[in-house]
């Protein structure tokens, strides 16, 4: 007889709320042999973990440490860690899915676990249940209508300072969404500023969790926000409602 094949799964638990979590990913969750989010350290319980814990009581929960820095040898070797304890239940064959904050595409955890995964067993199908994003639950909070018409969007991460806006604030007709700007929120306020586009921009920070608030980016931009920050900069003379 021969052995079940593993399958792996990247569920996407949106950014906090846990009613913005889908039917779908409930339901992966429930079906699943193994449940596993990541953790900055084992006795530590992560976002995605407690969303989980929330919309499907029950299910135990498996944490792999991850290292949330840029690409360097410490992340490096716990992605590799983090796949061999995934790999572990694959080859069992059991269905893993793995929990993210947000959607399992965009910005994610799970496509570099799931690389290794790739590389070290080609044969394990791997698949993804979509999650919705922070920037779609800061434009329903707001009221802000993002695109219309032939209008377009950039989505833009900030890491590195408000630079990132540049290219897409040329563009008048261009929505912006700025994902890991946080620390440089009052330079990214002073720079939509000065391209003019500073009213109807709105942050929001944590959305959904402990701490969390959103409003008009002019009234929020004193001070630095948190890695999960995310700000929207409508089109041209398109403010929030």
């Amino acid at each position: 007889m021969a052995a079940r094949t593993g399958r792996l799964v990247g569920v996407g638990v949106g950014p906090g709320d846990p009613e913005l979590v889908t039917a779908q990913a409930v339901r992966v969750l429930r079906e699943a042999d193994v449940v596993v989010a990541p953790s900055m350290a084992v006795d530590s319980v992560g976002r995605a973990e407690s969303i989980v814990r929330q919309v499907a009581a029950g299910v135990d929960v498996e944490r792999v440490v991850f290292v949330m820095t840029e690409h360097n040898d410490e992340r490096a070797q716990a992605l590799e860690a983090a796949a061999a304890q995934l790999i572990e239940h694959l080859d069992r064959g059991r269905c893993v899915a793995f929990v993210t904050l947000g959607d399992p595409n965009i910005y994610s955890t799970f496509p570099a676990v799931a690389s290794v995964v790739r590389r070290l067993r080609p044969g394990v199908p791997i698949e993804t249940a979509a999650g919705i994003m922070a920037f779609q639950d800061l434009a329903a909070r707001a009221g802000s209508v993002l695109l219309d018409g032939r209008e377009s969007m950039t989505l833009v991460t900030a890491l590195d300072g408000p630079a990132a806006l540049d290219a897409a604030l040329a563009d008048p007709d261009r929505a912006i969404v700025v994902y890991k700007g946080g620390r440089h929120l009052p330079a990214i306020a002073a720079r939509l500023a000065e391209a003019g586009r500073l009213d109807g921009a709105v942050v929001g920070e944590l959305l959904g969790l402990p701490g969390e608030r959103w409003g008009p980016a002019k009234e929020l931009s004193d001070r630095p926000a948190s890695y999960l920050a995310t700000v929207i900069v409508p089109p041209m003379g398109r403010s929030a409602s």
